[in-house]
């Protein structure tokens, strides 16, 4: 994530939720306040990752599965996430779902929830400082970002062709807003069709641009559970953009839930 070259920056990243946090900060900004924010940052991120992780036996969620852990006694987190996974479900007629082998799974809303709540919490605060210019949250390619208001700054993300990561299919410009990427590129068909429970083919990449990451992330999962024929989801898909690559090598492109032509692929 970048944008003009002539400002200051601060930047810090830490490992966490199986993959690379990085806060930037693009501006003037005392360092401890800076300190103080990317502390909280990358506290609430592990938070998360100890509460939802599939992965760590001692999570909240392995714990409740176990019956080791009482739902009264779980994180707050985990009744707020299940909640949020209950609307994208309902919003993407059911191409996202947060089950998995019968269990409640919500590893594919809890990334872009948990960074959108730790930036709009932790980050978008130091815009009131008057050196700071922008902030932003990367997590593993997933980006909250925010401008202040009248500065003279773009966050220019480039979307990278997973066929060949040296080259980039779309560059997307955002004053304020999310860029989520979800696809098989990197880890393999992970994403699960809930609708067959079978792994989703046919979609590289999948890329959402809209004001907020934990609703980016959600339908950028849901697009490649879709596939790549057919594009009925667009009509709930809502403001914002995006782009999908299929295993064919055609890209599509939408606006505010209707398709547009993709030549040039360089929007705002």
């Amino acid at each position: 994530m970048n944008g003009a070259a002539t400002l200051p920056a601060r930047t810090a990243t830490d490992g966490v939720m199986g993959t690379v946090a990085s806060v930037q900060v693009i501006g003037d900004i005392d360092p401890a306040l800076f300190r103080t924010a990317v502390e909280g940052c990358f506290a609430d991120l592990h938070r998360a990752d100890r509460v939802f992780s599939p992965f760590r036996a001692d999570s909240d969620l392995r714990r409740l599965a176990r019956g080791e852990l009482s739902p009264a006694d779980a994180d707050p987190w985990m009744d707020e996430v299940a909640a949020g996974c209950g609307r994208a479900e309902e919003e993407t007629g059911g191409l996202f779902r947060a089950q998995r082998q019968g269990g409640f799974d919500p590893t594919g809303y809890v990334k872009g929830w948990a960074a959108e709540n730790a930036a709009r919490t932790r980050l978008a605060p130091l815009l009131r400082e008057s050196g700071v210019t922008a902030v932003g949250l990367n997590v593993g390619g997933d980006m909250q970002l925010f401008t202040a208001p009248g500065a003279d700054w773009t966050w220019n993300v480039g979307i990278v062709d997973p066929r060949d990561r040296a080259r980039l299919l779309a560059t997307v410009s955002v004053r304020d807003g999310a860029v989520a990427t979800s696809g098989g590129a990197e880890r393999g068909a992970h994403i699960v069709d809930p609708r067959t429970g079978v792994p989703a083919r046919g979609v590289l990449s999948a890329t959402v641009v809209g004001d907020g990451l934990t609703r980016a992330d959600v339908w950028a999962t849901a697009v490649v559970a879709a596939g790549p024929d057919g594009l009925g989801w667009l009509d709930r898909i809502g403001p914002g953009s995006g782009l999908l690559l299929d295993d064919g090598g055609r890209v599509r492109r939408w606006l505010d839930g209707v398709p547009v032509d993709v030549t040039g692929v360089t929007w705002a």
